[in-house]
């Protein structure tokens, strides 16, 4: 299908977008925190009721708080309805496959919902900007990536795709934390400071990734995060967002046979 048939979104979001003044006091960010998770366990039941699919993509600079963010996103809910791709460098078995290939096999099954921490647009950022695929693999991928991604809304899946934002300045007090934290250190690694000195070169693939593959039906939302409080609430809120427009979110009614044995055997009256 031509690009020009895709939609795109006409005013995707830019890096320069990102408000990094936007901050939260700790008391309002727990009784909103508190809100958005309580809502985010409803509409998994939801989800799981209607037999409803979705996926949650979180991309980003390094250190930029995708997994605390992650962590909060899932914090509430049931683990049997959820799963988290943590997704690194292909396999070499991979390798040999389409690189949409890995992806296809960690789609969500009915009723659940399935989050990458990093993702297929690997392809269009670190693969780009580090030169591991040729200019015309990474250049198709924009096309591809937009149409694998309308294969999946159009068989039902919801998509919500994030991308969270720090600045230079904060990258490197969070490194630094890392360092000097016994307990972070772990997730600091040499990639992440090689990425970092590539850093107005991972700015320009990521102003060029969201430019070519924001679209209507699948438009990325910049999450500035130099305040984690601001941050986490932020995924929240746009993926309750997203998961709950245009779907009926009421509670299911019982089920009739579950209702009268409750009474019968239990003698519990049960609402309307």
């Amino acid at each position: 299908m031509a690009r020009t048939k895709i939609d795109l979104e006409r005013h995707p979001p830019r890096l320069a977008d990102a408000d990094q003044g936007k901050h939260m006091a700790r008391a309002d960010y727990k009784q909103r925190l508190d809100a958005l998770q309580l809502r985010m366990l409803e509409l998994q039941q939801v989800y799981f009721h209607q037999q409803r699919r979705a996926i949650v993509v979180f991309e980003g600079f390094d250190a930029a708080g995708k997994g605390s963010a992650i962590q909060r996103l899932t914090e509430n809910l049931d683990p049997r309805g959820y799963k988290v791709w943590p997704i690194g460098p292909p396999l070499p078995a991979e390798q040999a496959k389409h690189y949409l290939y890995r992806f296809w096999e960690r789609l969500p099954a009915p009723g659940t919902l399935a989050v990458f921490d990093r993702s297929w647009y690997g392809r269009v950022l670190v693969e780009r900007v580090e030169g591991l695929v040729p200019k015309a693999s990474w250049q198709r991928a924009f096309d591809e990536i937009n149409e694998f991604e309308r294969l999946l809304t159009d068989d039902g899946v919801r998509i919500i795709k994030l991308f969270l934002t720090i600045t230079r300045e904060e990258q490197r007090e969070r490194f630094a934390h890392r360092v000097q934290n016994p307990l972070k250190r772990w997730k600091l690694t040499a990639e992440d400071l090689r990425n970092r000195a590539r850093w107005d070169d991972y700015e320009k693939a990521a102003d060029a990734m969201m430019a070519r593959t924001s679209t209507v039906a699948v438009p990325w939302t910049l999450i500035a995060a130099n305040d984690k409080r601001h941050a986490r609430v932020a995924v929240l809120e746009r993926v309750t967002e997203v998961l709950s427009a245009g779907v009926d979110t009421s509670t299911p009614a019982l089920d009739p046979e579950v209702r009268t044995m409750a009474l019968e055997l239990l003698g519990i009256p049960i609402p309307p």
